[in-house]
């Protein structure tokens, strides 16, 4: 492809506080974190320019934070969901051999039982019950993650390369709502990670994390596809979504050694009732593994993912719904940096997900 094809996305200065001292968010790409939302300064107003009351300011507001660790053995998935009316958490264990995942879940009403920190940058998200206990710990920028469930014990803090940058940025959402989000992929855990009794070796491991956050649409969907993963050109990291992020900017970044390349946007091609269908099942055999098409009209990216599994969540509470499902896989394609260097992914696991939401 020309070098005129290639997206040169521009990034600004993170400010101290999302929201400005005006009352409105700041949008675009940043070069790193924001240290606080700022929620309350912002001037939220309704459809009808009229300000929005207490209960709307505190109940339109969601956020969600999730971990993704990948070992040569194992795929753990963590995630921590507040939507104001209830709290919803997992923690998935997927044993790559034995093509098998088990889960932890938690689901907590009204602000009991959970917390969540509304800095990107600093403070503390949990969850805890009888079926145990997960929490994100964030200073300065740097994640760790506890687990103390069942099958999982795990202590470990979420190192980034040298020097490298997180995909942080901010777009107006709906009307008048906002959404931040921030991952970072390409993470080295360190710490200790014991799985069913058994002290894992972190030489190999890779993880990312994702903190998104703000005003959201009452009806929402995504797709998102994420990648971790030791390849011939060295770790990799890949986010990719379409549906969520996509007025004025997007969130699509490709990391190699550290390094963040910034993309444009990319089309998801799957069939969602034929993998619907096949959602409580394992899937194996190249012939009943489900095919997805992820690429850009540009060509600078151009991945096939084939389905292994999935974690899978439907609840339809008439005011409430959601149809969750995140399938582990293997993509197989190639993805273009900004610098023109095109790298090959060759059958390396990762996570897609296909997700609606009416909260």
């Amino acid at each position: 492809m020309n070098e005129c094809d290639l997206m040169r996305i521009e990034t600004r200065t993170a400010p101290k506080s999302l929201i400005s001292e005006r009352g409105m968010p700041s949008f675009g790409y940043f070069d790193g974190p924001v240290t606080s939302l700022g929620l309350e300064m912002f001037a939220y107003y309704d459809e009808m320019d009229k300000p929005a009351s207490t209960l709307s300011r505190y109940f339109h507001y969601k956020q969600f934070q999730f971990v993704s660790v990948v070992t040569p053995h194992y795929i753990i998935g963590v995630s921590l969901a507040d939507i104001r009316y209830a709290a919803s958490a997992f923690c998935y264990l997927y044993d790559i051999n034995k093509n098998r995942i088990t889960e932890t879940r938690w689901l907590k009403p009204l602000g009991l039982g959970y917390k969540l920190t509304p800095s990107p940058m600093e403070g503390i998200a949990e969850i805890a019950g009888q079926k145990g206990m997960m929490a994100f710990h964030l200073s300065k920028g740097v994640w760790s993650l506890s687990i103390d469930t069942l099958h999982i014990k795990a202590e470990l803090t979420l190192s980034p390369p040298v020097l490298s940058l997180p995909m942080a940025m901010c777009n107006p959402t709906g009307y008048s709502g906002w959404t931040y989000t921030q991952k970072h992929n390409g993470l080295k855990p360190r710490g200790q990670l014991t799985i069913n009794d058994e002290p894992q070796p972190l030489n190999m491991a890779l993880a990312s994390y994702d903190f998104s956050a703000g005003y959201m649409r009452r009806e929402t969907s995504w797709r998102w596809a994420c990648i971790n993963a030791h390849t011939d050109d060295g770790v990799i990291g890949v986010n990719l979504a379409a549906g969520v992020n996509e007025t004025g900017c997007n969130e699509n970044v490709f990391w190699i050694h550290g390094e963040r390349h910034l993309l444009g946007a990319v089309h998801f091609d799957f069939a969602r009732i034929s993998l619907g269908q096949k959602e409580n099942k394992a899937v194996s055999g190249n012939k009943k593994r489900q095919i997805w098409r992820i690429y850009s009209h540009n060509g600078q990216v151009e991945l096939a993912f084939k389905s292994l599994n999935c974690r899978q969540e439907k609840l339809n509470l008439l005011l409430l719904k959601t149809n969750f499902r995140q399938y582990i896989g293997h993509y197989s394609g190639y993805i273009i940096d900004n610098s023109g260097v095109k790298h090959i992914i060759d059958n390396v696991l990762g996570l897609a997900e296909d997700h609606f939401a009416l909260w």
